[in-house]
């Protein structure tokens, strides 16, 4: 309990024998359920989940017959806390990569009821450089910059950290069970809320990089989730600013789509493929499509941003 507020950690966990005692053992002492989602492990991780449950009252352990993914055991330990009624609700990954001691600065502001959803955000940590491989860091830029756009948070930075906490009321209003099991969980959390009008929130956290090895790869994560974000993103368009309130920030955002994909590409590859005998005219089309485009984008992400400002704390 928390100033009147009873606190829940969602812990999914995967062949994490090395690290979920850690994890148990180092969470505060103001956490009042610990739902730790077995992911179908195949080394001693349920076992162990099973030896703490007999001695903490708090561990609340769940099992799956079947391996879902990180997302899925997410959305099994989301479904839990709302069965059990918990006021905030918190996510920490089994591989303690996350520092229990955050956790108080993570919840502090849904507990306030200043904002609804509040992540953690390694990028601007004044280490980050030293302790997260080059590699994840800038990975983890680029997708930072395609969650802007997909989600509507644009304040928002290092979606990919499940370092979070959310209120009850914001996990009962979205359909939390819908959300994707797999790559992009993260951002598909964050655009059901943006198109709910939640606000959400960073706070610094600290990276932690050990002897645990990542389970993604890389070369398949990025595109995979690329596209997923590009999916959530025309997904927000429709619901946010056409279903729930008609705005014109979809006009341009269209009208910009058109001038550089339908328009501006095609006739990019014409010119390439006939550079010698292009004629003029499709020259001049292409430069005012592609400026016409640019321009039209530039206007729909300012828009963009302006209608979400309140969803910035």
């Amino acid at each position: 309990m928390f100033q009147e507020k009873s606190i829940g950690v969602v812990v999914p966990a995967y062949n994490e024998e090395n690290f979920i005692g850690k994890v148990i053992d180092t969470m505060p002492d103001f956490v009042d359920k610990i739902i730790i989602v077995n992911d179908c492990s195949n080394d001693r991780t349920g076992e162990m989940i099973e030896e703490y449950k007999t001695r903490n009252k708090k561990v609340v352990a769940i099992h799956h017959e079947k391996n879902g993914g990180n997302g899925k055991a997410l959305i099994t330990g989301y479904v839990e806390a709302i069965k059990i009624d918990l006021d905030i609700i918190a996510v920490m990954d089994g591989d303690a990569q996350m520092d229990p001691k955050d956790l108080f600065n993570i919840i502090l502001p849904v507990v306030w009821g200043e904002v609804d959803y509040v992540k953690g955000n390694r990028l601007t940590h004044p280490d980050v450089a030293k302790i997260m491989p080059r590699h994840r860091y800038i990975g983890n830029s680029i997708l930072t910059l395609l969650t802007k756009f997909a989600t509507g948070y644009w304040h928002l930075m290092d979606p990919q950290y499940s370092f979070t906490a959310i209120s009850k009321r914001a996990l009962r209003s979205i359909d939390i069970e819908k959300m994707v099991p797999g790559f992009g969980y993260n951002a598909d959390i964050l655009c059901m809320l943006n198109i709910r009008g939640f606000k959400a929130k960073d706070v610094d956290a600290k990276p932690i990089y050990g002897d645990e090895k990542t389970k993604i790869k890389l070369a398949s994560y990025i595109p995979k989730t690329s596209w997923i974000l590009i999916k959530l993103f025309f997904k927000r368009l429709w619901k946010r600013y056409v279903v729930l309130d008609f705005h014109p920030i979809i006009l341009f955002y269209m009208f910009s789509f058109f001038n550089i994909f339908i328009v501006s590409l095609p006739l990019a590859i014409y010119i390439l493929l006939n550079i010698y005998s292009a004629p003029r005219t499709s020259l001049i089309i292409f430069f005012f499509a592609f400026t016409m485009g640019v321009f039209s984008m530039q206007f729909a992400i300012w828009m963009d941003i302006e209608y979400n400002r309140n969803s910035k704390l």
